[in-house]
């Protein structure tokens, strides 16, 4: 369960495409930053995804990933160009197939390979008709679905959906959210060959006059019980609201809100229905970390949580630079520890330990708008030993206000809040994950 979301230039306060994405998955699923350089490849190399080995292309770019601990692919990122992606679960009805490329997979492949939106996206087509995508997606338990992606680049946008092998896209003319259904009906400027015949054949439709490619191919049930609607609803209106002022920290904004009673207190219900989803109930998921970008050919800047929660995250400013603050393959451990950090102070936030949590809420909130005013001051071009500085400065300070709200609480007495259900389900979560 996720939500993306973007914004191009007009339709943002500075005139760039801003892009953003909540990852929600299981709890207790490590999500990693994870960098890769530009790399070259020996003719006829192969190259191991997560289910499946393809052929690999003898040039790869660099791309920063933010993706789940086990699995090849990410569920977000950017690459060296600016271009950016995300996905979604959508349901259909369309049966699974074999195990082949996840979305994750094809996401990461688009980045790695490609400059442009409208390149990642025909890249993303060719890959899904030679390889096709299935496979186990869940991390403790099986979930299976089919992939929608929000791709960006610092000009241009393209929303593309697939059920099974079937597709359709459509560019983005100002703003667009997806979320766990589709979203394209009628008004597709792309589509598989065989996307409306299918649909007769299997009478879905009765004619192309009447086809509707959300409606035709949608598996109603699933959909619905995602919570999707409202979560796409309320990102949509958010947008509406702010076209033509966005700013990155509206993302912040959108991807930090909540839905109904959990508006108060997130902290004691589930939330499958509000953007920043909280776990604690039979269907649902929990966001385990956050992004949002500001993209621009000259310089585009990356902000990053490394953690869930981002009703109690930080977003930290990132470029694409040496010595900077993201892991490299070789450091998965270093990543896994950075999002565990953040995981333990969110654990005792739920156990209703942390006293002081208003306090910390509000040096977050005064750490983030001082990373905010710092990065405008770059607004007249890159400069790289600024933008180092920046990042040392705040990253090392977002490290120690997490660490010392740790220290100062985690012997306190507290309880997890709620109904029965939702003590037992994060008590269980929580001694799993070997706090």
């Amino acid at each position: 369960m996720c939500d993306t979301m973007v914004a191009l230039g007009n339709s943002t306060r500075c005139g760039r495409v801003i892009f953003a994405k909540n990852s929600d998955r299981q709890p207790n699923e490590p999500h990693l930053m994870i960098r890769v350089p530009r790399k070259r490849y020996p003719s006829g190399s192969q190259l191991q995804c997560t289910y499946l080995q393809i052929e690999q292309v003898e040039e790869t770019y660099e791309v920063l990933l933010l993706k789940p601990s086990w699995m090849w692919g990410a569920e977000m990122g950017a690459n060296e160009f600016g271009l950016n992606i995300g996905n979604e679960a959508v349901f259909t009805k369309v049966k699974q197939g074999p195990p082949a490329l996840l979305g994750m997979d094809l996401l990461r492949l688009a980045l790695e390979r490609c400059r442009t939106s409208k390149e990642a996206l025909h890249l993303l087509i060719n890959l899904l008709e030679k390889y096709g995508q299935g496979g186990n997606c869940g991390y403790e338990k099986k979930f299976f679905y089919h992939n929608s992606f929000l791709i960006a680049d610092p000009e241009t946008a393209w929303v593309l959906e697939t059920a099974g092998p079937y597709w359709a896209a459509q560019q983005v003319e100002d703003i667009y959210c997806i979320s766990n259904r589709l979203s394209i009906g009628r008004d597709y400027d792309l589509a598989h060959p065989d996307l409306i015949s299918n649909a007769i054949a299997r009478k879905w439709c009765r004619s192309a006059d009447d086809f509707h490619f959300a409606d035709c191919y949608s598996n109603r049930l699933y959909s619905a019980a995602s919570g999707s609607a409202q979560r796409v609803s309320s990102c949509q209106e958010q947008l509406e609201k702010a076209k033509g002022q966005i700013t990155v920290e509206t993302m912040f904004k959108i991807l930090r809100s909540h839905r109904g009673k959990t508006e108060r207190d997130p902290f004691r219900k589930a939330s499958l229905k509000s953007i920043c989803m909280h776990g604690g109930s039979i269907i649902g998921d929990h966001c385990t970390g956050s992004y949002a970008a500001s993209l621009d050919q000259n310089l585009s800047t990356y902000w990053l949580t490394g953690s869930s929660t981002p009703c109690i995250s930080i977003f930290k400013p990132y470029w694409l630079l040496e010595n900077s603050p993201i892991f490299t393959q070789d450091e998965q451990e270093k990543a896994l520890d950075f999002w565990l950090l953040r995981e333990r102070l969110h654990r005792l936030v739920l156990e209703n330990k942390v006293k002081n949590l208003e306090q910390y809420r509000k040096k977050s909130a005064q750490l983030e708008r001082k990373a905010l005013e710092q990065v405008r001051s770059l607004e007249s071009g890159p400069d790289p030993r600024k933008q180092r500085q920046i990042m040392k400065t705040i990253w090392d300070r977002e490290k120690e206000l997490v660490q010392r709200t740790i220290n100062q609480n985690k012997n306190n007495p507290g309880k997890i809040r709620g109904n029965l259900f939702f003590q037992q389900y994060w008590k269980k979560q929580t001694k799993k994950l070997g706090f």
